[in-house]
Order: C-alpha cells, then sequence, then structure tokens
C-alpha cells in the first residue's frame, strides 16, 4: 500500500524541527447524507471521487501517474464512503463474533437514487448481492480484483473516464486527445483551476491552521478524502506546493493520522464507521 513519503531533496528534519501552530478547532459538523458541506455551499459540489480523480490528474497533461497502481481501488473506497455519508448503505453493527470493522458486512439503508450514475450502479450491486460482503471484498469486486468468475458482473467498468465526464460537464476539465507514438489517448485537462485550488487548499488547511489533533472534530468529509488521498496515492499532489517547514508539518500530521487504529477511531463517538473501514481495508492489503 502506500506510504507517506518526504520530498527527497529535503534533509531529515527532527521532532524539534515542527513548530507549533495556532490550532482553530473546526467548527463543521458532521453533514447529513444529502447536505452541502457548510464551507462549500458556494462552491461546486463534487462527490468524493471526482475530488480525488482531480487531485490526481496532471492540470496539463490531463490524465494521472501512469506509475500510480492504487487509485483505482481507492476511487472504489470513496464510493462506499460517498453512499454511508448520504444515508444509503451502513456497517452491520458489531457483535461478538464480528466486532472488528474488517469482519463486519456492508447492509443497505435506502436505494432511493443518488443521481450519480456509478453510486446508484454500486447501490444496485449491494442490494442484489447474497449473502453480504465486507467493505474490503466489496473494494475488490468493484475493482475487478477477484478469481471468482461470478463475481466479475460487479466489477465498474471505466471509473475514471466516467467520473472525469462528470467533472467536464461540472466545468472543470475539458477533453482532448494526445498521440503517445502507438496510441491516442483521451485527455482532460484541467480548465477550472481556481476549483482545483480551493480544493488542495482545504486540505492543505486542515493539517495546518485548522488542525485540531482529533480526527473526531474534523469535518467528516474533509477526513474522508485525507484517507483517499492517501490510499490513492496522491497526497503528495497536495502538499508539493507547500514552503519546506509547511511541507514537514502537513506530511508530518497526515501520516500520524492516516496511521491511527482504525479499530479504536472507529468507536468513538460521532465517528463515521465507513470511513475507518475503509482505511482498514487499505492498510491490510
Amino acid at each position: 500500500m502506500t506510504t507517506l513519503t518526504h520530498r527527497a531533496r529535503r534533509t531529515e528534519v527532527g521532532k524539534n524541527s515542527e513548530k507549533k501552530m495556532e490550532s482553530e478547532e473546526d467548527t463543521n459538523q458532521d453533514r447529513s447524507p444529502d447536505s452541502e458541506d457548510s464551507g462549500d455551499s458556494k462552491d461546486i459540489r463534487l462527490t468524493l471521487m471526482e475530488e480525488v480523480l482531480l487531485l490526481g490528474l496532471k492540470d496539463k497533461e490531463g490524465y494521472t501517474s501512469f506509475w500510480n497502481d492504487c487509485i483505482s481501488s481507492g476511487l472504489r473506497g470513496g464510493i462506499l464512503i460517498e453512499l454511508a455519508m448520504r444515508g444509503r448503505i451502513y456497517l452491520e453493527p458489531p457483535t461478538m463474533r464480528k466486532k472488528r470493522l474488517l469482519d463486519r458486512k456492508v447492509l443497505l439503508k435506502s436505494d432511493s437514487p443518488t443521481g450519480d450514475v456509478l453510486l446508484d450502479e454500486t447501490l444496485k450491486h449491494i442490494k442484489a448481492t447474497e449473502p453480504t460482503e465486507t467493505v474490503q471484498t466489496w473494494i475488490e469486486l468493484l475493482t475487478g480484483e477477484t478469481w471468482n468468475p461470478f463475481k466479475l458482473q460487479y466489477q465498474l467498468r471505466n471509473v475514471r473516464e466516467r467520473i472525469a465526464k462528470n467533472l467536464v460537464e461540472k466545468g472543470i476539465l475539458t477533453t482532448e486527445k494526445q498521440n503517445f507514438l502507438l496510441f491516442d489517448m483521451t485527455t482532460h485537462p484541467v480548465t477550472n483551476t481556481t476549483e482545483k485550488q480551493r480544493l488542495v487548499k482545504k486540505l492543505q488547511d486542515s493539517v495546518l491552521e485548522r488542525w485540531v489533533n482529533d480526527p473526531q472534530r474534523m469535518d467528516k468529509r474533509t477526513l474522508a478524502l485525507l484517507v483517499l488521498a492517501h490510499s490513492s496515492d496522491v497526497l503528495e499532489n497536495v502538499f508539493s506546493s507547500l514552503t519546506d517547514d509547511k511541507y514537514d508539518v502537513a506530511m508530518n500530521r497526515a501520516k500520524d493520522l492516516v496511521e491511527l487504529d482504525p479499530e479504536v477511531e472507529g468507536t468513538k463517538h460521532s465517528a463515521t464507521e465507513m470511513i475507518w473501514a475503509v482505511l482498514a481495508a487499505f492498510n491490510k492489503s
């Protein structure tokens, strides 16, 4: 799985290099399933999957790194978290035999359409599946990583392209054709750089100016996006524009966050279990 690494040109910084910054409590409350983020009400509303892909895209080239083999599963994890936060699915309650997040099955809460094709397609799969499956199994099935030929029907196809088209419709990306010697490839350069910079700034602030040192006090969608950006190996893109000192602080805090025990954090009051279950699944893989 992905790891958080410091830039190669930086020398190792000791613990005393992290300067104390003023903590500002995040006043955003956990959003209701279909409500807008209180801090983003004036901006274009994006799904978690769209945000992850936007962070992973090269602005001018319009494609993700060829070396990134994590973003596909990261996007599927984003689908599960998005459905949970919209009140469509949830984890079965813990029992004596199934206490761990990875052992508990994903259950349907509501099959009402979300208006997003990928979310609704996944919701249909979850509704039709018996017996029910765990979070880790669903990520594997939706990615197509299964040896069971009868389960291949659950694979979501052309996910990146479909998400990119959504972003084109929202005026954030455009569509172009690029020639790579032996083949042509559809690319999606960023046209609305303001929206991407807003997203980057939100994540940077969450571990710098607005750092609260407690995931339970963070805005739930911001927490989810940090987890997904780490799991999709695009977190470096978020912090690359920071100065050296701030970069080290941000990376250390993000590292501390994703290295928390999901089993412990998932049981805390007001925790969104699906976020921690997805993190646990990526930590295990």
